[in-house]
């Protein structure tokens, strides 16, 4: 198992992790299995998608914004209500699977903390699983 910390400078940003997962995943010298990335906070997530294009990263805080809007008129007193409902829709958690060493994501997939509450420090869990 291995903690990777990582610093947000937004209130709402994707920050990808990629390297410091396949770094863990060599670290642990298995060479079939699963990697299980997971967020240790209930205002963040952890998801797949692509990392070739920046607007990628936007879009998806965009179109979460729309769905779930600060201003909500939400009951929780720290007034980070959508940051729970975002991290909710995102998930806590991804796995990948790992083949000769190696994370087997597609070519454009990369990992992302998906912050919703920032600025803050975090921390991922990577749990690697041989098979």
């Amino acid at each position: 198992m291995s903690r990777i910390a990582v610093r947000t400078d937004r209130r709402e940003q994707l920050v990808d992790i990629t390297r410091e997962v396949a770094d863990a995943v060599a670290t642990s010298r298995v060479a079939q299995g699963i990697a299980h990335v997971y967020s240790t906070h209930t205002t963040a997530g952890v998801t797949i998608n692509e990392n070739a294009d920046p607007d990628v990263a936007h879009d998806l805080l965009s179109g979460l914004e729309r769905l779930v809007p600060r201003s909500g008129g939400w009951r929780h007193a720290e007034g980070n209500s959508d940051a729970h409902l975002k991290a909710t829709l995102v998930g806590a958690g991804v796995a990948v699977p790992i083949g000769e060493g190696h994370l087997l994501l597609g070519q454009w997939q990369g990992i992302y903390l998906c912050e919703f509450d920032g600025p803050r420090s975090r921390h991922v869990i990577v749990t690697v699983v041989g098979a």
